[in-house]
């Protein structure tokens, strides 16, 4: 088995296994080659980027969605890796998590083989800080989402230049402590290094992206004095502000809006680079006429009745997420939920949609500090970050709340307005709301289903296992 682990992680070295096996002999890198100068790193970037693209399309708003009280599969002949998310019944062989996994720990080798190769090339110091920051945010974000869907991961932060380094490395999976504390460094030394870096896309690394993640580990990790001063800081910077009009942030032509914090970008044009919101956030209906070509969707993650009824009277942000009713080629209208967030109604094709997806964005950052001065005694100034949000999206002010009723309220206002983003799951994980949420949720629902504590991680993939028997695998799968 030890072979197949080598060969994997070897893989990971270069941009694909094929390439790998031209080298000759085989376990060496071609250093002559590439990381000469900053355009070869800047390639070498782009390339962790674009793994993010699947990250979130095909796993993460499905992680995070499809296992609440906010989706539902409406499609006849579901994957069994979708029927488990639906059902909390995560199984090792779940493709969804063999697909996070897979991403992240590709992304931390392309992060670790940048870093470790930037001392060795002669350019502007400027561009090298910007790179390591760049790629010290991606390795951040990669064991972010392994930690907080897997717990247990290991934690790799050196590049692999031969099949006996892999072989002798530690790959035992590290405490959770310990995984969330290399990542608190990694954002830490990223924002010091991003700082003041100007003119980048909102697709790359920020001091502000990594800031907001960073207190979103720290909420994460229940540090919440933390949180709050590192929030408080993307907030004073200026650069964040909601944006007016919400249905444009999920709509042809995000590109960079000032409420996006870092974005995951898509181009449509049979490029290969477009997003599948299109078809799997629609009904899954033949007779549909809402996209050219009369292109159906695949409805694999639609509003349960439950979230449709979640928002308040006259909030804006409802009419934007879902809608209640599809035009079928007959010319009349039939009522069905559906989601309307990142769907390219421009689009004929599936897969190709070109709405960016917004991983990190100001509304984020001020209901995650209201949430951090709530939990440290300041129920009063919280109310003030989060009326910002509610008002946005045309709600009255809330006033003379308790802690409580306040944290209550978070929970609610994050529901509606992450909906289709995927928090949701994590969200309750992270306040420990999820078993009585969900478990309640499926009893009113009379849903035979049930979240028990160690579903609060999900299993290691089966694959990786079978590579590496000594991962072992998450109690109670």
């Amino acid at each position: 088995m030890k072979r197949y682990w080598i060969y994997i992680f070897s893989c990971l070295l270069l941009p694909s296994c094929s390439d790998f096996l031209e080298l000759e002999p085989e376990h060496q890198i071609s250093e002559g080659s590439f990381y000469q100068n900053a355009n070869d790193f800047e390639t070498a970037l782009i390339g962790s980027y674009s793994g993010l693209q699947n990250l979130h399309s095909t796993a993460l708003v499905y992680l995070g969605e499809l296992t609440t009280d906010n989706a539902e599969i409406q499609w006849t002949s579901p994957m069994v890796s979708e029927v488990e998310l639906d059902e909390v019944n995560f199984t090792p062989a779940n493709g969804f998590l063999n697909t996070v996994w897979s991403i992240c720990f590709t992304t931390v080798s392309r992060s670790n083989n940048i870093l470790s190769r930037l001392d060795d090339v002669e350019m502007i110091a400027g561009s090298k800080d910007q790179i390591r920051g760049e790629a010290l945010f991606l390795r951040a974000y990669a064991y972010f989402n392994l930690v907080r869907t897997f717990g247990r991961v290991p934690l790799v932060d050196v590049a692999f230049r031969s099949p006996a380094a892999i072989n002798e490395y530690d790959m035992s999976r590290k405490p959770v402590e310990e995984v969330y504390a290399r990542i608190v460094q990694d954002l830490e030394e990223a924002a010091s290094l991003l700082d003041g870096v100007d003119g980048l896309e909102k697709s790359r690394a920020s001091t502000g992206a990594a800031k907001t993640l960073l207190g979103k580990v720290y909420l994460t990790n229940q540090e919440y004095g933390r949180a709050a001063t590192v929030l408080r800081e993307v907030i004073d910077s200026g650069v964040y502000s909601l944006n007016e009009d919400y249905k444009a942030l999920f709509s042809p032509g995000n590109d960079d809006l000032d409420e996006s914090v870092f974005e995951i970008k898509f181009m449509s044009g049979n490029l290969g680079v477009g997003n599948g919101f299109s078809s799997i956030f629609t009904p899954a209906r033949f007779d549909m006429d809402i996209f050219p070509n009369q292109m159906q969707g695949s409805g694999r993650v639609l509003p349960t009745p439950d979230m449709a009824d979640a928002y308040e009277s006259g909030d804006l942000r409802r009419e934007a997420s879902i809608g209640d009713s599809v035009l079928l080629v007959t010319g009349e209208y039939e009522d069905e939920l559906y989601g309307l967030k990142f769907v390219d109604f421009t689009t004929g094709v599936q897969g190709d949609g070109g709405v960016n997806f917004t991983a990190l964005r100001y509304a984020d950052v001020l209901l995650m500090y209201a949430e951090a001065l709530n939990q440290t005694g300041n129920t009063g100034e919280s109310l003030e970050y989060l009326n910002q949000v509610r008002n946005r999206a045309g709600l009255d002010d809330l006033s003379g709340l308790s802690s409580q009723e306040l944290a209550e309220a978070l929970e609610q206002e994050r529901r509606v307005e992450f909906f289709l983003e995927g928090h949701r799951w994590y969200d309750l994980v992270r306040t420990g709301r999820l078993l009585p949420v969900m478990n309640g949720y499926f009893q009113q629902n009379n849903m035979n289903f049930t979240v028990e504590e160690h579903n609060l991680v999900m299993p290691i993939p089966l694959r990786e296992i079978d590579i590496n028997p000594e991962l072992g695998q998450n109690t109670g799968y």
